[in-house]
């Protein structure tokens, strides 16, 4: 069993891509959700594969990742409820922390957001946002992706985009 870790961070909507983010390192990603309470998921970052298991919160949870192989992570993701969530994340350096900005393909395309976590809750709490980040919406469960996994069609994700103000 893998050793539990805390997950401390906040989600932002993205206002704008900051300066130079094409230059920052980038990842394509895959997720699918087995189960949204408690949150199972299985993931893919480029050709690495993870299950991972979520306990409560927003701020601040318990996170279990497993390794998987590629053959177990497609024989999960074929058993997903819901959508499977595609991104682009580019890894953008924000003084001590790296901020991974996530930019929604498919169903969510013009959905960006970004995401930074942190060594204490105290931390998180000070953290000023740099100006391209706009609404604080670690606390909206409507951001989180396993709500996002579960619009499943092009007009339920149109009308979660059109609500939030994205399109």
């Amino acid at each position: 069993m893998s050793k539990a870790s805390w997950e401390i961070e906040r989600k932002f909507r993205v206002r704008r891509m900051p300066e130079h983010w094409e230059q920052s390192p980038c990842l394509a990603l895959e997720q699918a959700y087995l189960c949204t309470a408690p949150v199972v998921r299985v993931r893919r970052e480029n050709q690495t594969f993870y299950l991972t298991y979520k306990g409560a919160g927003k701020l601040a949870r318990e996170e279990y990742n497993l390794p998987l192989t590629q053959d177990a992570y497609e024989h999960l993701r074929a058993k997903a409820d819901g959508a499977v969530i595609a991104k682009k994340r580019w890894r953008i350096p924000l003084g001590p922390y790296t901020a991974e900005v996530d930019v929604f393909e498919g169903l969510l395309e013009g959905l960006v957001l970004a995401e930074v976590e942190f060594p204490s809750r105290g931390e998180a709490l000070a953290f000023v946002p740099p100006d391209w980040m706009g609404e604080d919406v670690t606390l909206d469960s409507r951001f989180a992706n396993s709500f996002l996994s579960g619009l499943e069609s092009r007009e339920e994700a149109k009308v979660f985009l059109v609500s939030a103000g994205i399109l």
